[in-house]
């Protein structure tokens, strides 16, 4: 009887299911790889460094160049005042006027009015100018007194008739008579085209040459008095 009865409670011991270990997990499948992900990741590595590399050595290749700060008219000149110099980009393909041949540049004469912050060109410039449409070149022969001493090209200008006193009266009877009624405006906005340098002298005993360049409807009054020795030049606004 007592046989029996450890067999049948042997049975039961042994009959409860097997319980796994408490510290073991569950397996986990492996991850996913993604080779595509990875090759752009290196890839987008690899442009950007090609990109930086790139900007420097365009940064590397800059060179001076000529630029121009003031309005330079159709005939006139660069001077010291009116332009300055900037690094630029090479292209060979842009005849760009180098800050190194600004002296030779000086020697040139603009062929059509080039606006201020304009880079300097080649083509720009030659030996003759050339005479925008509605205007015309004038010269002038002009003894001190009848300019500003600071003259340069570039300069806007107001262009006047005088005439003395003893002019305006000769053969009036009036001995009163003024000559303020003769000093007439000839042209009211002018630009100076031209004005030859100062030998260095502090007294000319010539006259110099001063080239303007006005409207055209303008141009033969402003020769009539030139010729007659009676235009005097002012510095207005918009220098």
């Amino acid at each position: 009887m007592k046989i029996q009865e450890r067999a049948g409670a042997g049975a039961g011991r042994f009959a409860a299911p097997a319980q796994p270990p408490v510290g073991d997990r569950l397996p986990t499948p492996p991850r996913e790889r993604k080779p595509a992900l990875a090759a752009l990741a290196v890839l987008l590595i690899l442009v950007g460094a090609l990109g930086a590399t790139m900007l420097v050595l365009q940064a590397g290749n800059r060179i001076e160049v000529v630029k121009v700060t003031q309005e330079i008219p159709a005939g006139g000149s660069v001077t010291g005042s009116n332009v300055t110099s900037v690094m630029v980009a090479e292209d060979s393909s842009i005849n760009y006027v180098r800050w190194s041949q600004l002296d030779q540049l000086k020697k040139l004469k603009a062929i059509s009015a080039i606006p201020a912050g304009a880079v300097a060109v080649g083509e720009m410039f030659g030996d003759q100018a050339g005479v925008s449409a509605g205007k015309a070149l004038v010269g002038l022969s002009l003894k001190a007194g009848q300019y500003p001493t600071s003259i340069e090209s570039g300069d806007v200008v107001a262009a006047y008739r005088v005439t003395s006193d003893s002019s305006s009266n000769s053969g009036s009877g009036s001995s009163s008579s003024s000559s303020s009624g003769s000093n007439a405006l000839i042209v009211a906005r002018a630009t100076v085209s031209d004005v030859p340098k100062d030998s260095g002298d502090l007294v000319s005993s010539t006259n110099k040459a001063i080239t303007l360049s006005v409207d055209a409807d303008k141009a033969a009054a402003l020769a009539q008095a030139a010729s007659n020795n009676q235009v005097a030049l002012v510095l207005v606004s918009g220098n």
